[in-house]
């Protein structure tokens, strides 16, 4: 394993944490409470309601990360590598359906699906065709390893949706996003140490990593860029009152209509 490879894993968790750890200790899945209004409730306490709160978590794209962990991840019972890639593959898994839990279960009160409105089957159903169209071998573990490689470079247009419909995000989801998108940039230099160095080129996986990279790069350039423009830290959008991310009319105008 290369150290690209190994620093975009530890990205990629470092994510996954962010997102488990805010959820978990704001006993909430939205965001912060803007206008100070009451408290945030504690380990005792019912979680406030959703009007207290700015723009949090997508639900639907922890969804689509626990698809495309659970259908790449199946040949944990069939193919050993070593024991950091299982224990990985356990991690990202468990994980994934643990977020998925506490925001529709655990803190469902807290989850804002009035604002989380992607239409995934517009992910989901092109992912899973071209899974079958363009593959490296046409079998069941191939189909869904592929299937989960396409549809995670789309899995975070959700969350990304979200944030452009209301022009805010709180600061810990712009750590989470910001961690993602340094990941997949990580595993794209890993793709050219590979190939540089064993000759190793993989099509599908470089594509569609480019795929994802590409619908950071907006939200990259703000994080580092612009950060909060009353005087906040990068990565703090929480007084946004211009669109985070590109809407129909900006100047990316391809990545989404609203």
């Amino acid at each position: 394993m290369n150290l690209f490879r190994f620093l975009g894993d530890l990205s990629h968790l470092l994510a996954i944490i962010l997102l488990l750890l805010k959820i978990w200790k704001s006993r909430s899945c939205a965001g912060e409470n803007p206008s100070g209004m009451g408290e945030r409730a504690g380990p005792q306490l019912t979680p406030k309601p959703l009007s207290f709160w700015t723009i949090g978590i997508s639900g639907k794209s922890q969804v689509l990360f626990a698809v495309v962990f659970t259908a790449r991840y199946l040949d944990l019972f069939t193919n050993y590598i070593s024991l950091y890639n299982t224990c990985m593959k356990v991690v990202y898994i468990a994980c994934s359906f643990t977020t998925v839990w506490m925001i529709y279960s655990k803190f469902k009160a807290t989850y804002d699906g009035n604002h989380d409105t992607f239409r995934v089957e517009f992910l989901v159903v092109p992912t899973a065709i071209l899974a079958f169209l363009v593959n490296h071998d046409f079998t069941p573990l191939e189909i869904l390893w592929t299937f989960s490689i396409y549809l995670e470079s789309v899995a975070i247009l959700p969350q990304l949706f979200m944030v452009s419909k209301t022009g805010e995000a709180e600061t810990i989801t712009s750590h989470y996003l910001f961690a993602l998108g340094v990941y997949r940039t990580l595993y794209l230099f890993n793709w050219i140490w590979r190939y540089h160095f064993e000759g190793f080129f993989d099509l599908i996986a470089i594509v569609a990593g480019l795929v994802q990279t590409v619908l950071y790069c907006d939200f990259f350039y703000l994080y580092i860029t612009k950060g909060n423009p009353c005087g906040g830290q990068p990565g703090d959008f929480g007084s946004f009152s211009a669109p985070v991310l590109p809407r129909a009319g900006c100047h990316h105008p391809w990545l989404w209509v609203t």
